[in-house]
């Protein structure tokens, strides 16, 4: 059957309406208003920072602020400051982005199933502030085979050093070298 140019403004009319609907009963349901957290947001981000965390993103490969950082340190989300990774589990992907092993706390790390791009990939989401971070694949080296393809645009680092400043001082011994342990024991 041959669909007319009239049936399908009509089709589209009526998705429209469902979508109206839609946003109309997340209104009065009492659901958090997407609006005003994305207005929030783009206020605090930059433009990419937004794009990725906030629209699922993806920043350009080798043109970003983390793919070849080897400062010691550890990684956090942009939106919330919640702890994800650490310099102590990333290594060169060759991919472009930074690439890690393993989430430095697990529970702040939430896996999605994402079925975007015609294909089905895992994507990894900060638990806290739900930011976009990028997706997690099984082609990572040892000691997990794992690899999580980040966005640094959902990243903050903060260096090792800076640690205890920024409020992050539970991994501080992370970065403290063994003779230093040892010479602060004695």
């Amino acid at each position: 059957m041959k669909t007319t140019f009239t049936q399908s403004k009509f089709y589209l009319l009526a998705l429209v309406g469902v979508a109206v609907t839609y946003a109309s009963f997340l209104l009065i349901s009492g659901e958090p208003e997407p609006p005003a957290k994305f207005s929030e947001m783009k206020d605090k981000l930059t433009p990419i920072q937004y794009n990725v965390t906030q629209k699922n993103g993806t920043e350009p490969p080798f043109r970003n602020a983390y793919w070849d950082n080897k400062a010691p340190g550890i990684y956090v989300d942009i939106v919330s400051g919640e702890p994800l990774f650490s310099s102590t589990d990333k290594f060169v992907s060759g991919t472009g982005w930074p690439s890690f092993v393993r989430a430095l706390v697990e529970e702040n790390v939430v896996e999605k199933t994402d079925r975007s791009l015609g294909m089905i990939r895992t994507e990894v989401r900060s638990k806290e502030a739900d930011s976009h971070l990028g997706h997690i694949f099984p082609d990572g080296p040892k000691p997990t085979g794992m690899r999580y393809c980040i966005n640094s645009a959902s990243l903050r680092f903060i260096p090792a050093q800076d640690l205890e400043k920024e409020g992050y001082g539970q991994f501080v011994e992370m970065f403290t070298e063994p003779e230093k342990k040892t010479a602060a024991k004695k």
